[in-house]
């Protein structure tokens, strides 16, 4: 029986319930006066219930879809302005006892070479991720818990915080990795930690089970019920996220917004960041073998109502997805996306071979600098802000700022501050110039005085030297 408030996952993420709610949804797909309700509703920046949000999904009328697209902007606006924040992924580890079969670490695949960096290959990783100007990481690794461990994770935590390069620091590290127990979640609050992250691949647990037929990630109640866990190990900001193509979309989209509403229900606080990969291709994956791909019409309509679901929520799209389809995305409602990407284990250092131990395939390979340049060229500010984290504005106090508009008067001053940092620190001659312009045209849009003030001079302050300016 579905039940949000319950702590097990086969009552919060309901099959019966999903299925009633995606038939309610074509059933209404052609309802305009009921669409026009739910909009109505959206428009109050309340949020939506999985149920509605999934007849926004499956609507087809030509004008009301336009009126989907517009509220989605208009909510991406208003909740995050033109910010978009950047971060990278680090792979710390290959090794893997899981058997996905979408997912070229798993154990059975012989031609993957396997590789775990030592801490002083963390360190040069580290160091060549500094040098291109990130401030924010998120680790990945394998789920092995010999190669693995949660004391190797805890170590490479800090030895990444610990390097400071130049001017360079990793002021956040979010972390990626497999379930875990609330010991080591709490563990890695007291490693200081940013956002944990783990995303459910598909909601379907006869699919999932099917998909994961060996391995402690065949378990589908642990895996599911990982971010309670998470939070009552001292975590309160975590990132959902499902591998669309595994499964129907409709079926994921209305599964992850169930998910966000039990965190509300249960933790008072909902996700914050919800990711949306597809799959792609890797080594010994064919994503043709999966027969629920999403086209990049349907992708978009998928990112405009979770938008519209839940306005409070921080949407990433990753260098999975080509420059086109991102910029698309960003309108629509991504608030982060990666930059410089590499998905191998020691990718970032110039010796290394890519190709031998990616994840997967990256369709957007430009620069860092050429994708900030390519942001602000379309009037987004480029942020490596991390100041949320380290004044303690997490969980349910970055969700009240945010719900009620306020977060904007510190990410604002942020994201032109950690901008200024990289334009001075990392960028080239033409970034920079295009960059220091427009912040010269953004300070206008910081309505306080004394907070237009304190910028002004912060910014003139970084010119010369100092860094870590934060609100």
């Amino acid at each position: 029986m579905y039940n949000p408030k319950s702590l097990h996952a086969e009552d919060f993420i309901n099959d019966e319930e999903i299925l009633e709610s995606l038939t309610w949804a074509k059933k209404n797909k052609h309802n305009k006066e009921l669409i026009d309700e739910i909009l109505e509703k959206a428009q109050q920046y309340h949020g939506l219930t999985h149920r509605e949000a999934s007849v926004l999904l499956a609507c087809d009328l030509p004008e009301e879809n336009q009126k989907i697209f517009a509220l989605a902007e208009q909510i991406k606006r208003d909740f995050y302005g033109n910010r978009i924040v950047l971060f990278a992924p680090l792979y710390l580890s290959n090794y893997c006892i899981n058997g996905c079969v979408y997912c070229p670490y798993h154990r059975q695949n012989k031609q993957i070479p396997r590789k775990k960096l030592t801490q002083e290959e963390v360190r040069k990783e580290v160091i060549a991720l500094q040098d291109m100007g990130h401030k924010r990481l998120a680790i990945e690794a394998g789920e092995d818990p010999i190669n693995n461990p949660i004391e190797y994770i805890l170590e490479c935590i800090h030895t990444i915080y610990s390097i400071k390069h130049k001017n360079g620091a990793i002021r956040r590290v979010n972390v990626n990795i497999a379930a875990t127990t609330v010991e080591n979640y709490t563990k890695l609050k007291d490693a200081a930690i940013g956002t944990y992250i783990l995303f459910q691949e598909t909601y379907n647990k006869k699919n999932y089970e099917q998909l994961h037929p060996t391995g402690p990630k065949h378990n589908y109640a642990y895996h599911t019920e990982a971010m309670d866990r998470a939070m009552e190990g001292g975590i309160d900001d975590v990132g959902l996220g499902v591998l669309f193509g595994l499964e129907q979309y409709r079926y994921e989209f209305c599964g992850i917004l169930m998910h966000a509403e039990h965190l509300e229900a249960v933790h008072g606080v909902g996700p914050h960041t919800i990711s949306v990969p597809r799959i792609c291709p890797a080594d010994d994956i064919n994503p043709n073998s999966f027969s629920n791909a999403v086209s990049d019409d349907i992708f978009e309509k998928i990112v405009a109502c979770i938008r519209i679901a839940v306005p409070y929520t921080g949407m990433i799209v990753s260098t999975r997805e080509s420059q086109q389809a991102r910029e698309r995305l960003l309108h629509l409602g991504i608030s982060q996306i990666s930059g410089g990407s590499r998905t191998t284990v020691g990718g970032y250092r110039e010796k290394i071979r890519p190709q031998d131990t990616a994840q997967f395939d990256v369709s957007d390979q430009r620069s860092l600098d050429e994708v900030v340049r390519w942001l602000m060229e379309m009037d987004y500010i480029p942020s490596f802000c991390t100041a949320c984290y380290r004044a303690g504005r997490t969980g349910d106090r970055f969700m009240s700022l945010c719900k009620n508009g306020e977060i904007q008067n510190c990410c604002h001053p942020n994201a032109l501050m950690t901008l200024k940092e990289y334009l001075v620190d990392y960028a080239s001659p033409e970034t920079r110039k295009t960059g220091l312009a427009l912040i010269d045209r953004e300070i206008s849009n910081i309505p306080r005085k004394l907070v237009h003030d304190r910028v002004v001079q912060y910014l003139n302050e970084i010119e010369h030297g100092a860094r870590d300016f934060r609100f």
